[in-house]
């Protein structure tokens, strides 16, 4: 067998030792030209690495094992990876013909207009607009090593308070008989965020989108409309339960696709990363991604 690795911001070969089990596997660093390269793709990383490389991953179509390494993790976290040590157990199911992999579903980010609009911008997590953009914009600033203990949450409890509610407009497709693509608006109010989730969680455990499956061929989205700052303040530490869903200013719907508008272009981030501005379309690629899991599928 032949294993191509990743190594992220802050990894080395010395992180990749605990993997090299088996002598009958081939190694190689980095990203392969080709699905001929390599039978699979180990990545040691956080979100942000996982999202950098997602397009190559696509087009490759190789088996991804992802090691939890980085700042925010996330996506690992969707796959029942919270450790190291779990990947770990992964990789030696896989190495014994376990069967342990399954495809996934991954979010697909489309700019409406200017050079990029023929680009498909993927993302693995969550992607957002408005007071997510600015939180994720302010953590990516801090240390490394604050990031990954808690620097998405010391970035919004400044932004929460000078952060104003913008006009957003929220459209999901719908498909007629004739082929042709039609758009209802779902949401045209002030809004606070508004977040498309291919998983649970985002920002270090926050459940954004308690419903959310990898699987289901459907992005959650969750939209917070205009809130009291204190209200919002408080409102935070329900996030990481799910309760958020409970608050009257929020709302939770699925879909294949969302179409966002604004006034005035805004910052669209995805796996806390930036990806370009609004006008966008967001939607769903089915089965994008193979990746290997703890359990056989």
């Amino acid at each position: 067998m032949r294993a191509a690795a990743i190594l992220g911001l802050g990894c080395s070969q010395k992180d990749l030792k605990p993997f090299q089990i088996d002598a009958q596997v081939q190694w190689r660093l980095g990203m392969p030209a080709s699905a001929e390269e390599a039978d699979i793709v180990l990545l040691f990383g956080g979100d942000g690495t996982i999202h950098r490389h997602l397009g190559q991953l696509v087009r490759l179509g190789l088996p991804v094992l992802i090691v939890p390494a980085g700042s925010g993790n996330d996506f690992a976290r969707a796959l029942g990876m919270l450790r190291i040590r779990d990947s770990l157990a992964a990789w030696r199911h896989f190495c014994s013909n376990a069967g342990n992999s399954r495809a996934i579903d991954l979010g697909v980010i489309h700019p409406v207009a200017g050079v990029s609009a023929l680009q498909r911008n993927y993302f693995c997590c969550v992607a957002g607009v408005g007071l997510d953009g600015e939180v994720a914009r302010r953590a990516n600033h801090l240390p490394r090593w604050l990031r990954g203990n808690g620097g998405y949450v010391l970035s919004l409890a400044p932004t929460i308070f000078t952060f104003a509610p913008l006009s957003m407009k929220i459209m999901t497709s719908s498909d007629e008989p004739s082929g042709s693509e039609t758009w209802v608006e779902r949401s045209h109010r002030p809004t606070t965020l508004a977040a498309f989730a291919n998983t649970q969680t985002y920002g270090g455990g926050m459940k954004i989108a308690p419903q959310a499956k990898m699987d289901d061929g459907l992005l959650d989205v969750c939209v917070v409309g205009s809130v009291d700052p204190f209200k919002l303040f408080c409102m935070f530490p329900t996030v990481y339960y799910g309760r958020h869903l409970n608050v009257r200013e929020v709302e939770y719907f699925q879909a294949a696709k969302v179409r966002v508008e604004t006034e005035q272009p805004l910052d669209v981030y995805a796996d806390g990363e930036y990806v370009c501005q609004t006008p966008v379309e967001v939607s769903i690629q089915r089965a994008a991604l193979k990746v290997v899991t703890p359990q056989s599928a």
